[in-house]
């Protein structure tokens, strides 16, 4: 402590704290890091700012990760979307675009997820409910229908079936006579989350990473501007992680496919620089721009030092933010406008390459129209009409932030050496351990929100009586027939040899070690639907259970 801090505290502080004592309980951040009352130059004593920090562009990309950042270019305003039947979903694509969205956001019902045709028995109830259903090459053409896929970018939030999601978007662009390699978008395929956090898994660990790493390495020969993976820590935060965990796990995934990758032959900077990673944007509002912060630099030094890449944009990380749907309250769903914002600002104070604002009433149901148009709004109030994109990173240098930026990164890296000391994600997965972490971190977090020492306004403090809830969508059951009956008229008009055939080939591809891309293409270009391929790579490598201990 600094001679003058030793004398603000006798002459200032303490009779200040004699007079108004400080709030009870202890201060912390919503992972649980000690908050100190004061930071000073102090805390940041050993911060180099050429090693730690950088400028905008440059190494460890602290700053971020292009050298204007949104002086050149706002995020990509990307709303999450879709509902029903192809048809429904098409509709609110081309109301956002109409109201200024920059990007798609694709969401998929979970018999899409899972590898399920919308009349299979499990399929039932779920057709269309949290996302659009697409069974075949038909459907994705009327999902995609009047958007110009060689100018719209398009991220898709699928990952067990992602390779046959990513065919499909790419057999309507050669239908309609466009060039792949203009393709640009996204196609989430981070399978390792949903064995830690999400659960939407088809096959057992082994086949799915090879799956991830044929996308990888169909995209880096095939699709140039297209993203081939985003790694998630977005449903290891909604899971119940905390900040430190989201940044470690999502690491320590990140680690593993770029192993994959490399296991091919592959060198690093041939495929790194599209890899791409998503994360949550929470309500601890410091906490999270510094961990936006400490992502980028681990990451940044995770590829020089361990992968020994060379190209600047293999050590970047580019990411896409969603506010925090776990977050979102159905008690006085009107404050969830004033979560969103803010939380949507600590990820544009963060650095995000592209975001999605959750709507008001996502506690309840899906979203209106009108609640998404809220959502987008909130953006676009950020972007145009509060300063924060006219200067680079604008919190930097706060002593309380990249003093916590440090921590982040330094609590983050012990789970990654924990980690390999398993013998990496896989292993740690098998034994439990990123899950178990995380629900001991979500079962602390309720047991606060229970006892009242974490405030959920209008949860346990600032109640209200008033019962009334905002007008919700409701999603047609009718549509779940319509869907069923449209999959029947598919499997009578179409040939059913050259059916056959594709899928013969697919297994006979899966059995080996080549790529399974261009077959699962040549598959929904005959036809096959999503479910018939995802039976076949079944029957080829099984399924997985997790383990019950």
């Amino acid at each position: 402590m600094s001679d003058r801090e030793q004398q603000w505290e006798e002459q200032t502080l303490r009779p200040a704290l004699k007079r108004w004592p400080e709030r009870a309980g202890s201060f912390k951040t919503a992972s649980g890091l000690p908050v100190e009352r004061l930071y000073t130059p102090e805390d940041l004593a050993e911060l180099d700012y050429d090693t730690d920090l950088g400028y905008p562009g440059d190494y460890p990309f602290a700053r971020g990760v292009q050298p204007t950042m949104y002086r050149g270019r706002l995020w990509t305003m990307r709303q999450y979307a879709g509902y029903g039947t192809a048809e429904e979903s098409n509709r609110r694509y081309r109301y956002l675009l109409a109201q200024g969205q920059t990007g798609l956001s694709v969401a998929f019902d979970l018999p899409t997820q899972m590898g399920y045709d919308s009349d299979h028995e499990l399929a039932m109830g779920e057709v269309g409910k949290v996302g659009v259903a697409i069974d075949s090459l038909r459907d994705m053409e009327v999902l995609l229908a009047e958007i110009p896929l060689e100018k719209v970018s398009t991220s898709m939030t699928i990952n067990a079936t992602a390779p046959i999601l990513l065919a499909l978007y790419i057999a309507v662009a050669r239908k309609r006579g466009i060039d792949e390699k203009l393709l640009s978008g996204t196609v989430q395929n981070d399978v390792l989350k949903e064995y830690i956090a999400r659960g939407t898994y088809i096959y057992p660990p082994g086949p799915s990473m090879r799956l991830a790493g044929d996308i990888i390495t169909y995209c880096a020969e095939n699709l140039p501007h297209w993203n081939p993976i985003s790694i998630s820590g977005y449903h290891i935060r909604e899971a119940g992680s905390t900040a430190v965990q989201e940044i470690a796990f999502t690491m320590a995934n990140a680690v593993a496919y770029v192993d994959e990758v490399r296991r091919r032959g592959i060198d690093v900077d041939d495929f790194a620089p599209r890899l791409a990673f998503f994360f949550n944007a929470h309500s601890d509002f410091f906490e999270e721009i510094a961990k936006f912060r400490a992502a980028r630099r681990l990451w940044a030094r995770i590829m020089k030092d361990r992968f020994a890449a060379d190209s600047p944009q293999s050590m970047m990380l580019r990411f896409h933010t969603q506010t925090a749907g776990s977050s979102l309250t159905a008690q006085q769903p009107e404050n969830n406008v004033v979560r969103v914002a803010l939380q949507a600002l600590s990820a544009v104070l963060g650095g995000t390459q592209s975001l999605h604002t959750n709507s008001l009433d996502e506690a309840l149901a899906l979203p209106t129209e009108q609640s998404a148009r809220t959502a987008l709004r909130t953006q676009q109030i950020i972007a145009y009409e509060t300063g924060v994109a006219s200067t680079i990173d604008p919190i930097a240098g706060s002593y309380y932030v990249e003093s916590l930026t440090t921590t982040l990164e330094q609590e983050a890296n012990h789970y990654l050496k924990e980690i390999d000391k398993l013998g990496g994600t896989l292993a740690a997965i098998e034994m439990q351990y990123q899950q178990n972490e995380i629900q001991d971190a979500a079962y602390r977090w309720q047991q606060e929100v229970d006892s009242g020492e974490r405030v959920i306004v209008g949860v346990n403090r600032f109640q209200s009586k008033t019962t009334g809830h905002p007008d919700i969508l409701s999603v047609d059951p009718g549509l779940q027939l319509e869907q069923r009956e449209r999959l029947h008229q598919l499997r009578g008009e179409r040939d059913g040899e050259r059916v056959y055939s594709s899928l013969e080939r697919l297994r006979n591809v899966a059995a080996t070690e080549s790529n399974l891309m261009p077959p699962i293409i040549e598959a929904v270009e005959s036809l096959c639907t999503l479910g018939e391929i995802s039976d076949a790579l079944r029957g080829v490598f099984g399924t997985y259970n997790e383990r019950g201990d």
